[in-house]
C-alpha cells in the first residue's frame, strides 16, 4: 500500500509541469552584500570591508513565486507593487532571471520597492558574519489609484490561471477590495486559492487552504499550541474562523496538521504529518513559502489536499538543509521520496483513502 502512496505522489510530481499559478501579494528583494574586513576607520570605530559581491535574491510573495517557477510551472506571474526607483529594475531582473512572468507588477512612485539589505563581513580564517540590515520598505495600505490598477490587472489575468496564491507580508497590498476581489475572480474562474498571511485570516474568507504557522495560528486563535490537543482546537477553530475549505498548520519539528471541513458538515478531518527531515536542518528561512507554493502547484494539477500537503512537507524538507531563502525542483522532489522512509507515509495512506 505505502509503495502505492510513493507511486501516486510521484506521478503527481512529473504533473508538475502542467499547473498555472498567479502570485499575488508583497514583494520584497533580500539585497546581500559581502565585503573583507580591511581595517578600522580612521573617521569612527567602524569596519571598513571591502567589497566583494552583492547578491539579489527574491523574498516574500516573490519566493513563493521563485518556488513554483522552479518546479517547473507551466506558468507562474505575479502581480504586486513596486516602486519607481533603482532597486525596481533589480527586482524585475530577479523575476526574469527566476523565470516568473512580471506582467502584473505595478509601480508605485510614492512608495519604496521593499528591499531589505543585509550587509556581511568576513575576516581572515572565520565566518561570515552579518554586520547590519537596512529596511526600506511602507506598511501603509496602497493608495486608491494603485488598487484600481491592480484589481484591473487580476481581471485580466485571473482567467488564465488554474491558483491564486495569496502571500501577504503586511506590507500593504491585501487591502478588503484587493482581497474582496481575489475571492470573487476565484469564485468566478474556479480557481484554487491559496493563502499564506501574517495578518488576521478571517480576512480570507472560503480560501481553498490556509497555511499559518505556529506563531500564526496562535494569534489568530488566542491561546498556544502547546499540546496535540491545542493544535485539534486551533485547526477547528480556524476552519470556522476563515470558513476556508482546509487550514494547514505548520510546527516546526512537530511537523504539520492538516485540517480539512468535511461537505456534510460533519467534524473536520485532521491528518498529522511528520517531519520528514530531523536532521540536517541549517536554516528555516522561507520555507514557509516552499510549503505554499508546492502544495499550490500540487492541487492544480489534481493531488488531493493530503497528497498537496506531503509533497509540500517533502519540500521544506529539502531547503531546510540550505541556507538562505532556497528552492527545490522536481528532481530532488523525486529523489527524496525514493529515500523517504515508508514506515512515515503509512498513516498518511489511510487519511488520503479517507479524504478521496
Amino acid at each position: 500500500m505505502m509503495i502505492l502512496m510513493k507511486e501516486t505522489l510521484s506521478q503527481i510530481i512529473s504533473k508538475l509541469g502542467k499547473g498555472r499559478v498567479l502570485v499575488v501579494g508583497d514583494l520584497v528583494i533580500d539585497e546581500m552584500v559581502y565585503g573583507t574586513t580591511h581595517r578600522l576607520s580612521r573617521e569612527a570605530p567602524v569596519l571598513i570591508l571591502q567589497h566583494q559581491r552583492a547578491d539579489i535574491i527574491l523574498g516574500a510573495a516573490g519566493n513563493a513565486a521563485h518556488n513554483v517557477s522552479k518546479l517547473n510551472a507551466k506558468r507562474t506571474a505575479i502581480v504586486g507593487v513596486a516602486g519607481k526607483d533603482y532597486y525596481c529594475s533589480l527586482l524585475m531582473d530577479a523575476l526574469h532571471r527566476d523565470g516568473i512572468d512580471a506582467c502584473g507588477l505595478v509601480q508605485d512612485e510614492d512608495r519604496p520597492t521593499s528591499t531589505k539589505t543585509r550587509i556581511s563581513g568576513i575576516a581572515n580564517h572565520s565566518v561570515t558574519q552579518q554586520i547590519v540590515r537596512i529596511d526600506r520598505e511602507s506598511h501603509a495600505p496602497i493608495n486608491t489609484a494603485v488598487e484600481n490598477r491592480l484589481l484591473d490587472t487580476l481581471s485580466k489575468l485571473a482567467p488564465e490561471f488554474d491558483a491564486l496564491l495569496l502571500s501577504d507580508y503586511g506590507l500593504g497590498v491585501f487591502t478588503p477590495g484587493v482581497i474582496a476581489h481575489c475571492q470573487s475572480l476565484a469564485k468566478k474562474h474556479g480557481l484554487i486559492m491559496a493563502v499564506d498571511s501574517q495578518q488576521d485570516l478571517s480576512l480570507f474568507q472560503g480560501a481553498t487552504t490556509l497555511t499559518p504557522n505556529q506563531p500564526e495560528a496562535e494569534r489568530n486563535v488566542g491561546f498556544n499550541l502547546d499540546t496535540p490537543e491545542d493544535v485539534q482546537r486551533a485547526g477547528k477553530a480556524l476552519l470556522e474562523k476563515t470558513q476556508g475549505q482546509s487550514v494547514l498548520i505548520t510546527l516546526g519539528e512537530s511537523g504539520m496538521s492538516l485540517f480539512e471541513r468535511q461537505p456534510n458538515g460533519g467534524e473536520p478531518k485532521a491528518t498529522n504529518i511528520p517531519v520528514f527531515n530531523h536532521s540536517q536542518v541549517f536554516d528555516v528561512t522561507g520555507a514557509g513559502d516552499t510549503v505554499v507554493g508546492t502544495l499550490t502547484l500540487a492541487l492544480t494539477v489534481g493531488a488531493s489536499l493530503t497528497e498537496a500537503a506531503i509533497l509540500g512537507n517533502l519540500a521544506a524538507s529539502i531547503v531546510v538543509k540550505r541556507f538562505g531563502a532556497a528552492t527545490t525542483n522536481q528532481e530532488e522532489l523525486q529523489a527524496a521520496l525514493s529515500t523517504l522512509d515508508e514506515h512515515l507515509l503509512e498513516p498518511l495512506e489511510n487519511a488520503n483513502k479517507l479524504e478521496v
